[in-house]
C-alpha cells in the first residue's frame, strides 16, 4: 500500500515536471517575440522592459522548480523513477535559448540606454554653449535678443526667387549663422566707432566697457569668415580707426560650440597689433 502511495506520488512530480516543460516552451517563446522589439536603434518602452524582465523571471523559477522535483526524484525515489532524455534534451535547449535571447537583450538594452545618456550629454552640452554664447552681452535685454535671434536663424526657411543670383544661398536647407564680433581700444576711439557704425534689422551691440563693444552681425546667406573680416576691416580703414583690434567668431546656431574659446579672447586679443582684423574658427 505504501509503495503504491509512492509511485502516485512520484507520478504527479513527473506530470509536474510536464506541466512546467510545455510551461516553458511557450514563454521562451513569447521571450523571443518581446525581445525582438528592443533594438538599439529604436526607442524601448518602459512596458516592454518589464514585461520582458517578468517572462525571464518566470522561466527561471520554472527552471529552478524542474531542477528541485528531478533532484528529488532522482534521489529519494530513484527506484520508482525513469528519466525522459528526450525531454531533458529539450529542457536544455529550452534553458540555452532563454539565456541567450535575455543576454542579447540585456545588450541592445544597454546600448540604447549608453545612446541615450550620450545623447542627452550632447543636449546638456549644447545648452551649455547656446548660455555661453548668450553671457557673449553683459545686459539681460541684450542676451534675449540674442536669444531670439539665435531661434529665428534657426527656425527660418529661404525660398530662392527667380533671376535672383543669391537665391541658391538663401534656398532651404541654407547656411544661416550670425558672427560675434569684439572690437577693442581706447574710449575716444571707440565712442566715435560706436556713433558711426551702422547696424541692420538683426545685428545689434553693446559697449562692454569704455575701451570695448560687443555685438552680432547676422547672415541670411552662406558667408566666408575672409569676407567677414573684410567688412570689419573696410570700416576700420573707413573710419581712419587703425588703432581698433578685430576679433571675430562665426558661429551657426545649430552648430556646435567649444566654450573654451570665449574663456581666451584675452589671449588672443594681446597677440594682435592695433587695426588687426582677426576670425577664430571653432
Amino acid at each position: 500500500m505504501e509503495e503504491s502511495r509512492v509511485k502516485i506520488y512520484v507520478k504527479s512530480l513527473e506530470r509536474k515536471i510536464s506541466d512546467d516543460h510545455h510551461f516553458l516552451k511557450e514563454a521562451v517563446e513569447e521571450l523571443r517575440d518581446l525581445c525582438r522589439v528592443v533594438s538599439p536603434d529604436k526607442n524601448v518602452p518602459q512596458g516592454i522592459i518589464v514585461d520582458i524582465r517578468e517572462v525571464y523571471k518566470g522561466i527561471q523559477n520554472r527552471f529552478k522548480e524542474v531542477k528541485g522535483i528531478q533532484q528529488l526524484l532522482q534521489g529519494k525515489y530513484r527506484q520508482y523513477y525513469r528519466r525522459d532524455p528526450i525531454r531533458d534534451k529539450d529542457l536544455l535547449e529550452i534553458g540555452f535559448v532563454a539565456k541567450t535571447t535575455f543576454s542579447r537583450f540585456e545588450e541592445n538594452l544597454k546600448l540604447f540606454l549608453d545612446r541615450q545618456k550620450a545623447k542627452e550629454r550632447e543636449e546638456t552640452a549644447k545648452k551649455s554653449q547656446k548660455a555661453k554664447i548668450i553671457e557673449w552681452f553683459q545686459s539681460r535685454e541684450k542676451q534675449l535678443a540674442l536669444l531670439r535671434s539665435m531661434r529665428i536663424l534657426k527656425e527660418l526657411h529661404y525660398q530662392a526667387v527667380p533671376g535672383d543670383p543669391g537665391a541658391e544661398l538663401r534656398k532651404i536647407g541654407g547656411v544661416r549663422s550670425f558672427t560675434l564680433f569684439l572690437l577693442r581700444g581706447d574710449e575716444a576711439t571707440m565712442d566715435t566707432l560706436q556713433a558711426r557704425i551702422r547696424l541692420r534689422e538683426h545685428d545689434f551691440i553693446e559697449r562692454t566697457h569704455q575701451g570695448e563693444l560687443r555685438g552680432v552681425y547676422t547672415h541670411l546667406r552662406e558667408v566666408h569668415p575672409t569676407e567677414i573680416e573684410g567688412v570689419f576691416r573696410s570700416l576700420l580703414e573707413r573710419e581712419g580707426l587703425t588703432a581698433i583690434r578685430c576679433l571675430l567668431i562665426p558661429v551657426q546656431p545649430q552648430g556646435d560650440l567649444n566654450p573654451e574659446i570665449l574663456d581666451s579672447l584675452e589671449s588672443f586679443l594681446q597677440e594682435m597689433k592695433g587695426g588687426e582684423v582677426k576670425s577664430i574658427l571653432i
